[in-house]
């Protein structure tokens, strides 16, 4: 009966059945219908004779099939069947479904009747009074069966209305339900199964096949429709991406766009107020404006290659973004971006410092205006009314009574003159305004030459006054020892300063280059000159070596013209005494 029912199951799907499994086989003609349905192949043409040759060669090919699929038939032949032996006719039906509807399920490396076993104990174990550990006794009480449907499909059964004792009801309720909503014919019959004391586990095999092949049919059709959704979703967000980076890609090309003229603008401020406020908006753009965008770039690359993987992944074509809109169309436009704000940056700091540089000397050119105007008053308020004046010459010629000054012009500038009471504050706002901003220390030995030039374009264009020489007085005080002692003495003292001088020269250099490697540390670059001072450490060097190179040769100069001094001052002794012996007698003489 239950064999019977699983080939109609499968027959009624050619549009045919059998009433009786001894008798209906004996031509081989719809065992051959049964094995294609089952297979899903073709199978030999058929005999459609009526002799028993036609019907032997008929089972032949099904057996013949059958043993292809790698089936051994021990003791059934063709000529079993054709007599209609029901024992080898029923040993090979469950050849058959052994092995399509058995053999093929597979449950966790577990095959076949072990398999569909474990396959049931799973699919009932969360269910009270269940417990499935073979074919036949454990489906006596009708419970697993319905445990099973109410698994897959619990709207169908009510399991919980269920009692252990009502095993005739249970089946019943099993067997209509699985024929009625899951086109699972009834193979069993509920009085068989509980009036028996061990049901037939063949039967039990066959009818709990086809509850698998029935789920697990539906698992893959759902499994079929999950990967179709998924399918369906995957192309929606790969749409998603699509729109966003072509949308992402049009608003940061925009922004580039706008952003770069602004970048290029090298319109210059007057002061230095509107410059710093230049700085200051790029500095915002820096720190407010451009993150976003850096971000947003970052977040389209991502994207286009997510979006690239996926299509790759699904066998889609590249995704291929609008003309212009193209990764590297948005790179090349960044590069542009950052060269424009490379430059700005250059232009802004150089600016400034030319702004400041241009103020500073704005500043030292008001202080020092200050300065003049503040001296000038202060001269013109304290200044005498001129006193007479004589022509150069006559004062050489005019000697003055005891007491009395005669003031004296310059043969260049015979009509004006000051007052030699005002040079010494003169020269020392003098000195001030013209050494002190160099900020440079200037050796000793370089202060004569220097003060002389400085007064001879300071004084003359001022016209001071200046006494002439006094006739009387030593026209010449560098002819005498004393005054080459006194150079010596000035040159020792000046070398004492050496030491002093190094280390503030050191001091300085040091400064130099600790600036140097803060600026190594923080990668900044101090090309360019100072905008305080031209003086640099080169030059420092430089000087300091010709001041090393100059010593020594004032010393020997100084040396030598000391020894040539005291040679003299000997010929003078010498002369002197010899003059104090012959002067009194050659006035004797002349008197």
């Amino acid at each position: 009966q239950t064999f019977t029912a699983w080939c109609n199951s499968h027959l009624r799907k050619a549009g045919t059945q059998i009433e009786n499994i001894d008798e209906d086989f004996r031509d081989g003609l719809k065992l051959m219908l049964l094995l294609e349905v089952i297979s899903g192949e073709r199978l030999p043409k058929p005999e459609r004779g009526k002799m028993r040759v036609h019907k032997i060669n008929n089972v032949n090919k099904a057996l013949d099939f059958i043993a292809s699929k790698g089936v051994k038939l021990v003791s059934i032949g063709a000529e079993e069947i054709v007599d209609g032996n029901a024992k080898m006719t029923l040993g090979m039906i469950w050849t058959i479904i052994l092995r399509f509807a058995i053999q093929d399920i597979s449950v966790e490396e577990t095959s076949a009747k072990e398999g569909l076993l474990l396959w049931c104990q799973r699919k009932t174990a969360p269910y009270k009074n269940v417990n499935v550990q073979n074919f036949h006794i454990s489906w006596k009480d009708g419970l697993a069966f319905n445990a099973l449907i109410h698994r897959h499909r619990p709207e169908l059964i009510e399991y919980d209305k269920l009692r252990k004792d009502d095993p005739v009801t249970n089946l019943n309720n099993a067997f209509e339900v699985a024929e009625k909503y899951l086109d699972i014919p009834k193979m069993l019959d509920a009085e068989d199964i509980v009036n028996t004391a061990r049901p037939d586990e063949k039967a039990i095999m066959t009818y709990v096949s086809s509850f698998y092949h029935a789920f697990s049919g539906a698992q893959k059709a759902e499994t079929a429709a999950n990967r179709i959704c998924k399918v369906l979703a995957v192309n929606q967000e790969n749409e998603l991406l699509m729109e966003d980076y072509e949308k992402l890609a049009s608003d940061l090309l925009e922004w580039i766009k706008r952003t770069i003229p602004w970048l290029e603008d090298r319109s210059p401020q007057k002061t230095i107020q509107e410059m710093q406020q230049k700085l200051e908006d790029f500095r915002d753009y820096r720190r407010v404006h451009k993150p976003p965008k850096v971000q947003e770039k970052c977040q389209l690359e991502i994207n286009f290659n997510t979006l690239q993987t996926k299509l790759r992944l699904s066998n889609r074509p590249a995704f291929m973004p609008s003309e212009g809109k193209m990764v590297s169309d948005i790179n090349t436009g960044w590069q542009h971006l950052e060269q424009a704000e490379k430059g700005y940056e250059e232009w802004l700091l150089t600016e400034i410092r030319r702004l400041e540089r241009l103020d500073h000397l704005a500043e030292k050119f008001r202080q020092k205006a200050s300065i003049h105007e503040a001296w000038t008053e202060g001269t013109a308020a304290g200044t005498a009314p001129p006193e007479p004046r004589i022509p150069w010459e006559a004062a050489r010629s005019t000697k003055p009574s005891q007491g009395q000054r005669i003031p004296r012009c310059s043969p260049l500038f015979p009509e004006f003159w000051i007052p030699a009471v005002t040079l010494i504050p003169a020269l020392t706002r003098i000195l001030a305004l013209t050494l002190i901003p160099a900020l440079i220390w200037i050796p000793a030995v370089t202060l004569i030459p220097a003060l002389t030039r400085i007064l001879a374009l300071t004084l003359i264009p001022a016209l001071i006054w200046i006494p002439a020489p006094d006739p009387d007085s030593n026209p010449d005080p560098a002819s005498h020892l004393p005054f080459w002692q006194g150079l010596i003495a000035a040159h020792d003292q000046f070398k004492s300063t050496l030491p002093d001088a190094d280390k503030e020269r050191e001091a300085i250099l040091g400064i130099q280059r600790e600036a140097q490697r803060i600026a190594d540390v923080n990668g900044i670059n101090l090309a360019g000159n100072n905008p305080y001072t031209s003086v640099t450490p080169q030059i420092i060097n430089s000087k300091w070596e010709r001041v090393q190179q100059l010593v020594p040769k004032r010393d020997c100069a100084l040396l030598d013209e000391q020894s040539r001094q005291q040679s003299n001052e000997h010929l003078r002794r010498q002369f002197a005494g010899q003059a104090n012996i012959v002067g009194p007698w050659i006035q004797t003489k002349m008197e």
